[in-house]
């Protein structure tokens, strides 16, 4: 267990370790989905709750693997968790929200392969959370996730009413715009001490 308290995991996650912005995991989704408010806020809540699915589930297999002695069974059951809970997401979301399951389209399924929901299994299994403790990191993350996803989203939208010179339209402007927002992150990281 680590002795830092709850709000600071969380802002951690979220602010000043941001999993897109300043670790640079969860970049297809990011630059994917990001295009429209209507579907970032839907990916975004979507993302956290498997990140929060994935974070309980990680921390009573990652106790399960150390009493039987068997931690290089981690990664392997992390994988298997998250893909089971993107399946729920995703069923979840074809049944209640067909215009929105067409809407995320082949982002939805990518959740699986997201790499910023493993790595927020291994990085709260890595820093030794408790269990409270790696609840609020998981939120924090998709908290974090979320935010970025839904600023990226504002801005793109607001650039397809600008006037743009066709030399940066589209990825390449995207991109400048991503490496602007993770520049601005960076000023968050005088609050980690």
């Amino acid at each position: 267990m680590t002795g830092e308290s709850l709000s600071f995991i969380f802002i951690n996650a979220a602010l000043i370790n941001n999993f897109v912005l300043s670790s640079f995991l969860g970049i297809c989704p990011f630059l994917g989905v990001s295009g429209k408010l209507k579907t970032a806020g839907p990916m975004g809540a979507a993302v956290t709750f498997v990140m929060f699915i994935s974070s309980i589930f990680a921390y009573a297999i990652h106790q399960i693997l150390l009493i039987i002695e068997a931690p290089y069974l981690q990664l392997i059951s992390y994988i298997v968790v998250i893909a089971s809970a993107v399946q729920l997401v995703e069923m979840f979301i074809k049944k209640f929200s067909p215009v929105l399951y067409r809407a995320l389209g082949i982002y939805l399924p990518l959740i699986t392969t997201n790499c910023a929901i493993l790595g927020m299994a291994l990085f709260q299994t890595n820093r030794g959370y408790d269990f409270i403790q790696s609840l609020i990191f998981s939120l924090g993350a998709g908290a974090g996730f979320s935010l970025a996803l839904i600023i990226m989203a504002g801005i793109r939208e607001a650039l397809d009413l600008s006037d743009i010179p066709g030399l940066v339209k589209g990825t390449a402007l995207t991109l400048m715009v991503a490496g602007i927002l993770s520049m601005a992150f960076m000023g968050f990281a005088g609050l980690g001490g």
